[in-house]
C-alpha cells in the first residue's frame, strides 16, 4: 500500500536536510541576513545552539503581509521561475530554511521594513503558528530559535557536546566574515564574545583576526582573470604550512564551498614549495558567470559544479603559481624565532613593546651613516662590473662539485658593498655576497645587505639537479642507452590496452619500446642521462601509474622519481665544500624560478636580519 505523507512528516524529513544541527541553522539565518543587505549582524548562541540561537541584522526586513508566507515551504523572494536558478547570485534561494527550522524548533521573528511605521512579531513552534502581533522595533530582523529539535529528540542524541557544536558555528561565522569583509559580524557563545569582525572591507583584517599575526604577515595578494574566471584574495607564503587542509578556503561568487578541484589546483601550485603531507594556506574568491556554476547541488549549498572544471583549475593554479614565483620566499628564521618568543611572553603576561636602547640607537645611526658614503662611492663602479661568465647549461654546479675537490684553496677577494635595494635572489647580486664559509660541513653562511643568509648545501644541490633533470624532459633532451639483450615485458590485458595509447609518452622519457604481439613489449633502450629511470622496477611503476587518472604517465610519480635521482646525485651533509664549489652552486641556484625549496619541500635558504641578531643578543630590548 502506498501512503501519502502528512505535511508534518514531510516537514520533519525536509528539516533533516536543512536543519541538520545548530550550525546549519546559523548558516541559513546568516545567509538570509547577508541577502537582506545588512552591514551589521550579531549572533548569540546558548548551550551549543540547542537552547537558543539569536540572529539580528539591520537589513531590509520583511513586510507584515509576507511574514506568514516566509515560513511556507519553497517560499522565496529570490526566484520567480526555474530559469532564475541558472543566474542566482544570492546566498539563499531554495525557500526551505525558515520552514525547516520552524518544523523542529520554537521560532520567533521580529522584523520591520524601512517603509513601515511599526514592526511585526511572529511566533511559530513545531510548524504550528502561535501568534502574530505588532511591535515597536528598528528596521531589520531578529530571529530567535529556541529548543532546537524539540519534537525530534532522537536526533539530539547524535549531536556533539555544546563546545564542539559551538566550534562548528564559529567556523561558519568565520567563513562568512571572510566572504564578506565589508560586514561587521559578531558572535557570542554562552555570554562570551568569541568573534567580531570590523566590517572595514579589508580581507586581510579578517584573516588577521581569524588566523593571527604570523599568517597575516605572510600573505601574498593575488588578483587575475583567466578565460572569464577571476581569482582574487590572498595566498600565504609556503612557510605557513599545515598538516591538514583547514587553511585552504575558497569562495565561489561570495559563497563558501568545498571543492576537490580547487583544492587540487591550489596544492599543485604550491607543490614545488611545500614539504610532502603539508598543505598551504589560501583565501581565494573565484568569481565567474552564475550560469557557469551550478549551486543547486545540495540543500546546504556548500558544493557546486562548474561548467568547465579545467578552466577553473587552470585559473586558480596559474594565479597562485605566478604569485609565488614573483615573491621572494626565503624563510625569515629570525621572524619565526621571535614570533614564537613573543607568543610565549604574551602567554605569561610579560610582553613588551620592542624599543632601541638609547646607546644602541645612536650606534646603529652612526653605523648606517658611516657606510652610506662608502656605498655611494662604490655604486657606480659596482654596477659596471661584469658578472662572471658562467655556463648556463645546467651542469656548471655539478662540474664544479666534481673538479674543485682537487683545486687549491683560493684566498677570497674583498667583497664590494652591494648596490642599495638589490635583492639577494638575483644572480647579479652574487658578486656582492660576502661568503663567510661553511659550518658543520653542511651549511654555508653569506652576509648581504645587512642580512645573514644560510644555505643548506644538500638541499641546494638537490634542487639544481632536479631542475636540470626536469629541463631535459621538458626540452626533449633525454638521451637513450641501448639494452643488450633487450628487456621483454608481459603486461596484463587491461594494462596493455591502455599502454598502447600512451606509448609515445615513454618515448619522450628516453625509452624505446615496441609492441611484440599479444601482451608482450620489447624495451630496446632506456634513459641514460636520467639514470634511475633505466631501472626495470621504475619502468613498471610508471606503467602502473597510467591507471591513476587515465591521462598518461602520472606527473606526481615522475616528480618523485626525479626528486629521488636529484637527492642521490647531490652533495651530502657533513662533506667539506670549497669556496669555488659554493659560488658555482649558488650561481646556479639563483637562476632557478623556484630556488627556495628542494623537490621534497625543505627550504634551501633561510635568513636572519641584523636586527634579529641584535634582538637575540639583547642589543634591542623587547
Amino acid at each position: 500500500m502506498i501512503n501519502i505523507l502528512s505535511k508534518e512528516t514531510i516537514d520533519k524529513i525536509a528539516a533533516g536536510e536543512v536543519a541538520e544541527r545548530p550550525e546549519s541553522v546559523v548558516k541559513e539565518l546568516l545567509d538570509n541576513a547577508i541577502d537582506s543587505g545588512a552591514d551589521t549582524i550579531s549572533i548569540e548562541i546558548r548551550n551549543g545552539g540547542l537552547d537558543l540561537i539569536r540572529v539580528t541584522d539591520n537589513g531590509c526586513g520583511i513586510e507584515k503581509d509576507d511574514v506568514r508566507t516566509a515560513f511556507l515551504r519553497h517560499a522565496t523572494s529570490k526566484l520567480k521561475t526555474a530559469e532564475d536558478i541558472e543566474h542566482v547570485i544570492t546566498m539563499g534561494f531554495r525557500g526551505e530554511a525558515l520552514a525547516s527550522i520552524a518544523a523542529v524548533s520554537d521560532v520567533e521573528l521580529i522584523t520591520k521594513t524601512e517603509n513601515e511605521l511599526i514592526g511585526t512579531q511572529y511566533r511559530i513552534s513545531g510548524g504550528q503558528e502561535k501568534s502574530l502581533k505588532d511591535v515597536g522595533v528598528p528596521k531589520g530582523s531578529t530571529i530567535i530559535v529556541r529548543d532546537f529539535l524539540l519534537n525530534v529528540p532522537v536526533r539530539r542524541q547524535f549531536l556533539k557536546s555544546p563546545q564542539v557544536e559551538n566550534s562548528y558555528i564559529v567556523n561558519t561565522v568565520e567563513k562568512a566574515a571572510l566572504a564578506h569583509p565589508d560586514l561587521s559580524i559578531s558572535l557570542s557563545c554562552d555570554g562570551r564574545n568569541v568573534f567580531v569582525s570590523s566590517g572595514s572591507g579589508k580581507l586581510k583584517d579578517v584573516i588577521y583576526i581569524i588566523y593571527g599575526q604570523e599568517a597575516a604577515a605572510s600573505l601574498i595578494p593575488v588578483d587575475s582573470e583567466y578565460k572569464g574566471v577571476r581569482v582574487s584574495g590572498f595566498a600565504a607564503k609556503p612557510v605557513i604550512a599545515r598538516s591538514r587542509r583547514d587553511f585552504e578556503v575558497f569562495f565561489v561568487n561570495g559563497r563558501w564551498i568545498r571543492s576537490d578541484i580547487l583544492k587540487k589546483a591550489a596544492e599543485d601550485a604550491y607543490a614545488p614549495f611545500m614539504m610532502q603531507h603539508k598543505y598551504p594556506m589560501c583565501v581565494l574568491n573565484i568569481d565567474l558567470r552564475p550560469e557557469d556554476v551550478d549551486v543547486n547541488v545540495h540543500p546546504r549549498k556548500s558544493e557546486v559544479r562548474f561548467a568547465s572544471n579545467q578552466t577553473v583549475y587552470d585559473a586558480v593554479e596559474k594565479t597562485i603559481s605566478a604569485a609565488l614565483k614573483e615573491s621572494e620566499l626565503v624563510v625569515n628564521a629570525g621572524n619565526a624565532f621571535f614570533m614564537k618568543e613573543k607568543a610565549t611572553k604574551h602567554a605569561y603576561g610579560t610582553e613588551k613593546t620592542s624599543v632601541f636602547e638609547p646607546f644602541e640607537t645612536k650606534r646603529k645611526f652612526d653605523y648606517v651613516s658611516s657606510i652610506t658614503e662608502e656605498i655611494a662611492k662604490n655604486e657606480a663602479a659596482a654596477r659596471s662590473e661584469a658578472a662572471p661568465n658562467e655556463s648556463r647549461n645546467g651542469n656548471t654546479a655539478a662540474a664544479a662539485m666534481q673538479t674543485a675537490q682537487t683545486a687549491p684553496a683560493q684566498v677570497p677577494a674583498p667583497t664590494p658593498p652591494a648596490p642599495a635595494g638589490r635583492s639577494f635572489m638575483n644572480k647579479a647580486s652574487a658578486p656582492y655576497f660576502k661568503l663567510i664559509g661553511q659550518v658543520f660541513e653542511t651549511y654555508w653562511i653569506i652576509e648581504f645587505n645587512d642580512e645573514m643568509y644560510i644555505i643548506d648545501q644538500h638541499a641546494a644541490h638537490e634542487k639544481v639537479n632536479f631542475e636540470h633533470f626536469m629541463s631535459l624532459i621538458k626540452n626533449h633532451a633525454v638521451e637513450s642507452q641501448m639494452l643488450f639483450p633487450p628487456l621483454v615485458l608481459t603486461l596484463d590485458a587491461k594494462t596493455a590496452v591502455l599502454f598502447d595509447k600512451f606509448i609515445d609518452s615513454f618515448q619522450e622519457l628516453g625509452y624505446d619500446i615496441e609492441y611484440a604481439g599479444d601482451r608482450d613489449y620489447i624495451v630496446r633502450a632506456v634513459p641514460s642521462n636520467l639514470p634511475e629511470l633505466g631501472d626495470e622496477a621504475v619502468l613498471k611503476s610508471l606503467i602502473d601509474s597510467l591507471f591513476e587518472d587515465g591521462r598518461g604517465i602520472n606527473s606526481e610519480l615522475i616528480h618523485d622519481k626525479i626528486a629521488s635521482m636529484s637527492c642521490k646525485a647531490a652533495v651530502k651533509g657533513n662533506m667539506v665544500v670549497t669556496e669555488t664549489e659554493m659560488r658555482a652552486l649558488i650561481g646556479e641556484l639563483l637562476t632557478l624560478e623556484n630556488p627556495y625549496a628542494c623537490p621534497h619541500g625543505r627550504p634551501t635558504i633561510v635568513k636572519w636580519s641584523h636586527t634579529d641578531l641584535d634582538r637575540l643578543f639583547k642589543r634591542i630590548v623587547n
